[in-house]
């Protein structure tokens, strides 16, 4: 059987689609390919759904068929392991006086009498960053899922990198604030760590420019011609009305980012789309075919005016 490699992947593209469906089919799971787009070249998207469940749905994205089913499986894997597919919903009460909620390693915290935020959860840093104010209660951390007032604040274990110590991180403010952000899954640990940490990368970038109205320098095109194959998909949309621009998004060198901005003249609108990798090329295809995942080109009219 032919094997595939692309960058920014440890294993072959079939490999990985075999082991993602196998794991997958083991688990209960009878996944279809729902749909597929090539609305140009070297651009394709898919939408995965279990058959018994299509609320439990994905989409992949990449440079060829292949590329994009393996990462809608993998992204299937996060959504699976994180509790994506449930997250907007309260799960009953069954579920939340079960031995677990989440995880089996979360731990509660009872509320206070004053209401305070339990001791345990959280570092100092942390709290200084989420309650600069120190007006956060406890009672306000009860995580939707549960809504378990007598059962406390539920936190999940974080492994705190710089010295490899445990932090609890209350459930609420995982699913409030973060949703699906620094999610991952790969073929080994340090695949899906890069992944997870270019996901942060890029929607804190994002955040900053369009906080602070920061105007991000072109990409040159002599460094956009060494990647053809994203050139030729570029030049297809241009070629259709759709003109195209690529920004350095790294803030001064600082962060492995890239926009790419797509314009519709036909009604004044524009989409911009931000990937973020450690590999230039890896970045950059990424922000190309996120701009189209899901879109074909009669799908390109319902952006807004820029602002």
């Amino acid at each position: 059987m032919t094997q595939t490699f692309i960058p920014g992947k440890d294993a072959a593209l079939e490999d990985s689609i075999a082991r993602f469906q196998q794991k997958l089919l083991d688990l209960g799971f009878h996944i279809e390919e729902a749909s597929w787009l090539n609305p140009v070249p070297n651009v394709w998207s898919v939408h995965i759904r279990d058959k018994e469940c299509a609320l439990c749905f994905t989409n992949g994205k990449g440079a060829t068929k292949k590329a994009a089913l393996a990462s809608a499986l993998g992204e299937y894997f996060e959504r699976l392991s994180t509790n994506y597919f449930f997250a907007d919903f309260w799960l009953g009460e069954t579920v939340a006086n079960g031995p677990f909620v989440h995880y089996p390693n979360e731990k509660w915290f009872p509320l206070t009498e004053n209401d305070d935020v339990p001791e345990g959860l959280l570092d100092a840093r942390l709290r200084a960053f989420y309650d600069p104010e120190n007006e956060l209660t406890g009672s306000q951390l009860i995580d939707l899922q549960s809504g378990n007032e007598a059962r406390g604040v539920c936190g999940l274990p974080f492994t705190r990198q710089s010295d490899n110590q445990t932090v609890y991180i209350p459930m609420n403010i995982i699913g409030n604030l973060y949703v699906s952000n620094g999610m991952s899954a790969g073929n080994t640990r340090n695949e899906a760590r890069v992944q997870g940490l270019s996901e942060v990368f890029e929607r804190y970038v994002k955040n900053r420019i369009i906080a602070e109205s920061i105007s991000l320098p072109e990409i040159p095109a002599e460094v956009m011609a060494r990647y053809p194959a994203v050139m030729e998909s570029i030049a297809t949309l241009e070629a259709e009305g759709f003109p195209i621009f690529a920004y350095d998004g790294s803030l001064g060198g600082k962060y492995p980012v890239i926009c790419v901005v797509l314009f519709n003249p036909a009604n004044g609108t524009c989409f911009a789309s931000f990937g973020a990798h450690p590999d230039f090329g890896v970045a950059l295809e990424r922000t190309v075919t996120e701009l189209l995942q899901g879109r074909g080109l009669k799908d390109l009219d319902v952006f807004t005016p820029p602002t």
